[in-house]
């Protein structure tokens, strides 16, 4: 065991260097579900700035310190508090905003967001089907970004007025019907943040034919 040791040092260097980088300092995230479309799509590996909020113990949820603040409209990764799954959401709401939806409309502080639709469409949903979806901005104060609602559902589309607690963060999938959110499994700690997503690295349509998405490579979120 110990000439295995001597002999692959740099290699077992080199592991151990790469895992302090990608639980400290920036991580890639594939996307596995539709939760934030048409943000992101099934198929994308998006970069995770994990210095963006807190400087953390490498392997372990321990903050050191704080380095900057979670601000409403981030693409936000962080750890399930429900059951320990990393999930990816749109941060909505801060701590001391006055969140609630009715029929499916924001209101953060008595401010009800603006809506305009952009376009009526059908989704693949894998194996031939689809499904129709209708794609709006949604406008708050400086805040936009593009959502997606099912007009065949109104899942969890009414809660409210909630106040958000200290430390604790509203999450909401860009996708508003299809997405287990802050609506299913409660407000987020910050210790649970993993960081922030900022750009798309690299996509393929893991629904269709596996082809590589270029138009999407590169691409900053907002």
């Amino acid at each position: 065991m110990k000439k295995w040791l001597r002999e692959n040092r740099g290699f077992i260097v080199f592991i151990l260097l790469f895992a302090v980088f990608r639980t400290a300092v920036a991580d890639w995230n594939p996307i596995p579900s539709g939760s934030m479309r048409p943000s992101l799509l099934e198929g994308d590996v998006v970069y995770v700035n994990r210095l963006a909020y807190d400087l953390k113990l490498p392997l372990t949820d321990v903050v050191l310190a704080h380095l900057g603040d979670p601000r409403r409209g981030d693409i936000v990764t962080f750890t399930s508090p429900a059951d320990g799954k990393r999930l990816i959401k749109r941060l909505v709401a801060v701590p001391g905003d006055v969140v609630e939806m009715r029929d499916k409309k924001l209101l953060i502080n008595g401010e009800a967001a603006e809506y305009k639709l952009l376009d009526a469409a059908t989704e693949a949903m894998g194996g031939g089907s689809t499904l129709p979806v209708l794609h709006l901005t949604e406008r708050l104060g400086e805040e936009r970004r593009t959502i997606q609602w099912l007009p065949d559902l109104m899942r969890a589309s009414n809660f409210g007025p909630v106040a958000i607690p200290a430390d604790q963060y509203l999450m909401l999938g860009d996708n508003r019907d299809n997405s287990a959110d802050s609506r299913y499994i409660g407000f987020i700690p910050r210790q649970v943040l993993i960081g922030k997503a900022e750009r798309i690295l690299v996509s393929a349509a893991i629904l269709d034919d596996w082809l590589p998405r270029p138009e999407r490579f590169g691409k900053s979120l907002y």
